[in-house]
């Protein structure tokens, strides 16, 4: 467990390391009981850690506004749709986004994500052992996301490298200019790749998300290329992340506590539940940002418009004031309103396609491998930013 204080320089605090990434839950609490407005150790931005400033700031985009395309620098040449626009414009944008990922929807492609999940269970089973992310945790929403875009999977380790160019370019540098080097450099490759398909999917439509997007109508006029290319650029990241970091962070928690995992096991209907549950304790997506539309005071600090901040959504998840037993992980938990998909406007477009994701991939698990662990003398590895374990070794005793 990393120090709870691991930087007592006043309000400053350091969120960016792997090993508080592995255990953030301690740094949260410190936040909210000693400096609900914290500031980033390097970047000395604001951040918000309490769940009532969070969900606060979320549902008034006219304060707390998600345009920022110049200061959270994503390899993109404009917003991404509709992550970095506000309210009426990502509103309108939403009612054409919503429907391709309702919930009914996404129950229609349940038999498919159930047995790839079964099929990537048995070339692994029989091994006794596997290394969780590589094995099941980015193949199994990827290739279903894949699917839904149109987009070829045995191209996933193209698209799997494009997408850590734009999320994580400390991967392959250090330096904070390479980094951005390396970020524009794959967002004109994910442009291009985009604007081939598009080309080919007005020539030649299919029933895809793409196809969908070439022929929606915004307003009584086509979606402009560049239009199309943003929703897209904001779908690959979105869609190849963060359930794969949601799956290995749930898997890892459960690899460690025997005792939960087998209430799973025993009474698999409480598997949505825990769904939830894990969603707070873990919370992969540990913050947003936004920019200060006007100046607002929050516990006595000012935030002045045009700056940026950060709502921490992970220490958000482990507020006493909004969660009963905050620091317990509880599948029984009645009312469970973690913002782990955000809030207001922006709420995550894919929520119900990541419910359905990580329901079937644990029913799934849990019905085939009931008792895996942590393999011995073997310590799984998280990144910070987007929690995701990248190294989650397992065994299990095969018959």
């Amino acid at each position: 467990m990393p120090d709870p204080n691991p930087n007592p320089d006043g309000d400053r605090v350091v969120l960016g390391t792997p090993e508080i990434a592995a255990c953030p839950q301690p740094v949260y609490e410190r936040m909210r009981a000693q400096c609900p407005v914290a500031r980033d150790a390097f970047g000395g931005f604001p951040i918000l850690s309490r769940h009532d400033d969070v969900l606060w700031a979320l549902r008034h985009p006219e304060i707390f506004s998600s345009e920022m395309e110049m200061q959270m620098a994503l390899g993109t040449a404009r917003p991404m749709i509709p992550q970095q626009i506000d309210p009426p414009r990502q509103t309108d944008f939403r009612r054409i986004l919503d429907p391709q990922f309702s919930r009914r929807r996404m129950q229609a492609i349940e038999p498919n994500v159930r047995q790839h999940a079964g099929e990537l269970i048995d070339a692994f089973i029989d091994a006794g052992s596997c290394e969780f992310n590589s094995a099941f945790a980015i193949p199994l929403p990827c290739t279903a996301f894949l699917h839904l875009m149109g987009l070829p999977p045995e191209e996933l380790e193209l698209f799997l490298e494009l997408k850590d160019g734009i999320i994580r370019p400390h991967l392959k540098s250090s330096d904070l200019e390479e980094m951005q080097t390396i970020r524009k450099q794959t967002g004109e490759r994910i442009y291009a790749y985009f604007e081939n398909l598009i080309e080919r999917r007005r020539t030649k439509p299919c029933d895809d998300m793409t196809s969908y997007l070439v022929g929606a109508e915004l307003d009584g006029r086509p979606l402009t290329n560049e239009e199309i290319l943003d929703v897209c650029f904001l779908l690959l990241l979105a869609g190849l992340d963060t359930v794969t970091a949601t799956l290995g962070c749930s898997v890892a928690y459960l690899a460690e506590n025997p005792e939960q995992r087998r209430r799973l096991i025993e009474d698999p209907s409480l598997i949505p539940a825990a769904v939830e549950e894990l969603l707070r304790w873990e919370t992969p997506v540990t913050g947003v940002p936004r920019i200060v539309k006007r100046e607002v005071t929050l516990h006595g600090v000012k935030l002045e418009a045009g700056q940026l901040v950060m709502l921490l959504l992970g220490a958000s998840n482990t507020d006493d004031a909004e969660f009963r037993e905050a620091r317990k992980v509880d599948f029984d938990r009645e009312r469970n309103r973690h913002l782990a998909f955000g809030g207001g406007p922006h709420r995550c477009l894919g929520s119900h396609l990541a419910r359905l994701e990580l329901r079937v991939a644990l029913e799934e698990l849990h019905r085939r491998i009931p008792d895996y662990r942590i393999e011995p003398g073997k310590t799984p590895r998280f990144s910070p930013g987007i929690r995701e374990v990248q190294y989650l070794p397992l065994t299990w005793d095969t018959a």
